[in-house]
């Protein structure tokens, strides 16, 4: 398979091109070359997505496959007027509902209101979701044939946005660990290898349709039993922690995973199973934060999102004496 990854030098688009290089097949990662590597084995070809596509994009020939990573409309557009005769495995997000409070997936829960134009999401996070809708649509209208795979929230091994890394940073406690919200509140966590071996398989089988990419919603205490098998968990309540200014989800003041409820009950809870179907295949919690561990003690520059394990210290402590 020739096959075009738009990205290919970070996190999720490096994890699928070095998996397709893995397994034999021709790989050009198409980016702008100024952050990363492509994996040994793959060919780069230089592209600011804002422009259209240079002419050496497809001067060796066709590609049977592309799969892409986009966030802006744009960029989708061009990449269609140049491959759109190739099989499309397009990455979305579940950010693209509309009600986190509800977990249904395609086809049944609404979807944002889609925007057809560039956002700058440095001032703008709150576009995504709806430019997310915006990609799909053009690439499900546009291109020979296409699967739509909307994941949660994906960790792992090199992962930039550091939510997943602050349990594995803890993950070899003993001691007193804070257990954000209710214990049996669902989360979910999909490991990026897991992830891009199967959007290769997608690319490989030429899947058609749209799916959900999620791990299986486990209560947020079985994932942290998993997690941090010798922690003492202790649970505070989110009205507690609000009350003392810490921030779900990401951000130095956070604790990672963590949503309000119920407005979030939906957002990590979407089902796995449409996707396991279609040949997902997911490794155990434990086995990824291992790894993400070990990443975590051989790259000091890793980033770790949310609360010191000081700030911590002192919530717990507020925590009993309230």
């Amino acid at each position: 398979m020739r096959l075009l990854v738009l990205g290919g030098t970070r996190f999720l688009s490096h994890a699928v091109a070095a998996d397709a290089v893995r397994r034999g097949h021709e790989v050009v990662c198409a980016n702008r070359g100024q952050s990363g590597n492509v994996p040994p084995g793959a060919s780069l070809v230089r592209w600011d997505r804002s422009d259209p596509a240079p002419d050496a994009l497809t001067d060796d020939g066709p590609f049977d496959a592309v799969i892409d990573i986009a966030r802006q409309p744009s960029h989708v557009r061009h990449a269609l007027d140049a491959v759109a005769d190739a099989h499309w495995v397009f990455v979305s997000s579940i950010s693209v509902y509309a009600d986190d409070a509800d977990p249904s997936g395609p086809g049944v829960g609404p979807l944002k209101t889609p925007i057809a134009e560039d956002v700058d999401l440095a001032t703008d996070p709150e576009a995504y979701g709806g430019l997310k809708v915006s990609c799909e649509q053009l690439v499900q209208d546009g291109a020979a044939s296409a699967a739509v795979i909307r994941p949660g929230l994906i960790v792992g091994p090199g992962d930039p946005t550091g939510r997943f890394s602050y349990w594995a940073r803890r993950s070899l406690a003993t001691g007193e660990v804070l257990g954000p919200g209710d214990p049996a509140d669902l989360v979910e966590v999909i490991d990026v290898r897991d992830l891009a071996t199967w959007l290769v398989d997608l690319a490989e089988r030429r899947t058609t349709g749209t799916f959900d990419a999620i791990g299986a919603p486990v209560p947020f205490a079985d994932l942290l039993r998993d997690a941090l098998p010798d922690a003492e968990v202790v649970w505070v309540d989110q009205e507690f922690l609000s009350g003392h200014a810490v921030e779900p989800w990401a951000g130095p003041n956070s604790i990672p995973l963590w949503l309000p409820r119920p407005e979030y009950d939906g957002m990590l809870a979407h089902d796995a199973a449409p996707a396991v179907a279609a040949g997902l295949v997911l490794r155990p919690v434990a086995d990824t934060t291992r790894d993400t561990r070990s990443w975590l003690e051989a790259d000091p520059a890793a980033r770790i999102d949310g609360i010191t394990v000081e700030r911590e210290a002192q919530l717990l402590a507020a925590w009993k004496d309230r």
